[in-house]
Parts: structure tokens; sequence; C-alpha cells
């Protein structure tokens, strides 16, 4: 690539990959510590996986009404303020005494959330030259892996050894010194045309938008049915100890990485074929996950397959999404995906949980049947497109 990010590119950008690791990781960290929250409340692995499904249904909820308010600020407010919301819910969460504060703090991230993921790819693109727009992208794409790589294990390690809460408090000081940076390097980008409820009419006619929005919902309900419980899957199926969980929940952040990588030298060739070809492999890879707990070495092979292909998915969807949109009505489009994803993540983890209830180890039947329906209609979207009808 001949062009490239000047300074004033790169540091804003490198904040917004900063803002999208501390999101992902704070969202997710409560899988990673499932046992010892449900320890230290008297609660079953199951009951305490709903401090995971609450907030993704708050999220989908929240995320296209609380956009389309939000509309008429400007990126650069709208970032701050979420990045403040961040530090004040994990401060809270710090402090939880019980499960209902724990999850009244992870409320008040959720509505941060909601808004945050709705505007970060719109606000990364816009941050750099238009033929850079996939470097963007794929920067936060990387935040989000580095969340898996480092976040989630960090904070698990973090809650072994000084208790969960530690791991919320280590969230907040890390946010409060990413808000400042932001503040410093974040320029005030000119506002698009104001977003209203009137025109949502004319954006869910788009035949493409609602195809993505279809398997946005079963593609996560897949993914959350298996991975909200894959650590006590490893534990008591599995049989590995805590630090192999550890360095396997690594792994598989590291292939995150490595399909950013698969999806930037695949896509523009493949872009037809790219997600149901995707698709049929991550429906593979969850069908086979009861039988690679055999051996550990089966399953770090498992998750690096894995890894590779959810984000594969999650970059050729957005993808797919902000080109069949304008660029006034591309964060509320990506709200409504954001809230239709969340959806999926708390549906997969409440149908992850009533799984759990029969055997804990039959979570990757039910998400790879889940995940074949969402395979099933990729194929459909993807000859749609196609004719272009």
């Amino acid at each position: 690539m001949s062009e490239k990010l000047t300074v004033r590119e790169w540091l804003p950008l490198i904040g917004m990959t900063c803002a999208a690791f501390l999101f992902n990781t704070s969202e997710f960290m409560p899988i990673g510590l499932l046992s010892s929250i449900a320890a230290d409340f008297a609660m079953t692995e199951a009951e305490a996986g709903r401090i995971v499904s609450i907030y993704a249904w708050v999220v989908m909820l929240l995320s296209m009404p609380l956009m389309v308010m939000a509309s008429r600020y400007g990126l650069r407010t709208l970032i701050l303020a979420n990045l403040t919301l961040f530090v004040l819910s994990n401060t809270l969460a710090s402090q939880a005494g019980d499960f209902w504060t724990l999850l009244a703090a992870r409320l008040v991230l959720a509505c941060a959330h909601a808004v945050y993921w709705s505007i970060a790819a719109p606000a990364a693109v816009r941050l750099v030259k238009p033929e850079l727009k996939t470097l963007a992208m794929s920067m936060l794409i990387a935040g989000s892996s580095l969340a898996v790589i480092l976040g989630m294990p960090l904070g698990r390690v973090i809650g072994l050894q000084l208790g969960w809460r530690m791991s919320f408090l280590a969230m907040g000081i890390v946010a409060a010194v990413i808000l400042l940076y932001m503040l410093w390097v974040f320029p005030s980008l000119e506002k698009t045309e104001r977003f209203s409820f009137r025109q949502l009419p004319e954006l869910l006619q788009n035949k493409i938008l609602l195809g993505l929005y279809g398997i946005a919902a079963l593609i996560p309900t897949a993914q959350y049915t298996a991975y909200s419980y894959i650590e006590p899957f490893m534990k008591f199926v599995a049989a590995m100890s805590d630090d192999t969980v550890t360095v396997s929940l690594m792994i598989f952040g590291f292939a995150g990485l490595l399909g950013s990588v698969v999806f930037s030298r695949l896509y523009d060739k493949y872009d037809r074929a790219f997600m149901p070809v995707v698709l049929v492999l991550l429906t593979a890879a969850l069908l086979l996950l009861h039988l690679a707990s055999l051996h550990s070495y089966t399953m770090i092979a498992l998750f690096i397959c894995w890894g590779v292909l959810m984000t594969c998915f999650a970059m050729s969807s957005q993808a797919d999404l902000l080109q069949a949109t304008t660029a006034s009505a591309a964060p509320v489009a990506m709200s409504i995906y954001s809230g239709i994803f969340n959806f999926g993540i708390g549906s997969g983890t409440w149908v992850g949980g009533r799984i759990c209830d029969v055997s804990l180890a039959y979570i990757g039947y039910g998400a790879g049947a889940i995940a074949l329906l969402g395979a099933l209609f990729s194929i459909w979207l993807a000859r749609e497109r196609e004719t272009g009808r």
C-alpha cells in the first residue's frame, strides 16, 4: 500500500484501538471469572452467567434508540462520554458486595458499550484517507483480538490472585488513562447529517442489511452458546488446569489476529464466497468441541481454527454493512447490527446455560446446530448479492 498513515491519523486510531481493547475485555472478562463470581455469591455458573446475558440484552435493546438520540452530538463528544462511563461502571463493579450491585454496574457499562460499538467503525474510517479504511478497521479488530489474547486472560490472572473485584478496578484505572489520552489526540470531526427515527423504514428496506442482521442474530447465538461456558468446560470436561485454561484463552485471541490477516488477504478476492465458507467451517469446529476435549492439544488446535473463523466472520459482516449504507446512516445501521449481535450473545449465554443444566459437555453440539442455520442463511444471502436482487 503506497499511502501511509500520518501521525495525526495514527494517534487517534491508537486510542480507538485501545478503547476497543477495553470494551471487549470488560464485556467478556466475567466469562474468565465465572467460577470465582459464582462461588463468591453462592450461585451456580449458569446463574452467574446471567451477568453476561443480561448485559448483552441491554445492549441489544438500547443500541439503536441510544444511537439515534446521540446522533446530534459529535463523535469526539460521544467517545469521551463513553470512556467516562466505562471508568465509573468498572469502579462501581470493583466495590460490588452482591450480585445485584455488580449487575447494576454492568448495565451502566452496557449503555456505553451500545453507543461505542455503533460509532467505532464509522469513526475509525473517517479518521483516515479513503484508501486506508481497511487498515483503520483492521486496527479496531486488532484491539478486539488483543482483548482476548491479553485482556481477558490477564483479568482472569488478576482475579485468581487478588480476587475478581480487582480485575474490574484495573480496567477502570486503565480506562482513565485512555480517557486522558483521547482528550489530547482525538480531533473534532465534522458532524454528519442527523439521523431520525423517521428514516428507519427506509434503512430497513435494504435487503443486504436485513440479511446481515439475520446472520448477526444466529452466529453470535451459536458462538456464545459454547464460548460463554468455555472456562468451566475446559476445567470440568476437558480436565485442563487453571494455567492451561488461561493459555488456551490467550491462544484463542492470537488466532483472532491471524483471522484478521486471512480476511485482509482473501476477502477482496472472494467476497461473495468468503462468509459462507467461513460459517460452514465454524459450524464444523463447534460440532467437534466435545471430541476435541479428549486431549488438551486437540482443544488448542480447535481454538486456533475457532478464533480465526470467528474473526473472519466479524470483519466481513461489518465490512459488508458499511458498504451497504450511507455515511450518515452507518452509525445507526451499525447500532442495529450491534444490538442484534448482542441479542445473539445474550441468547447464546441463555441457551448454553440450559444445555449446561443437562450436561456441560454438550454445549458444542447446541452451538453447532445454530451455526448451521447461519451458514445456510449466508449461502442464500451470497446468491442474492450475486444476482443483485
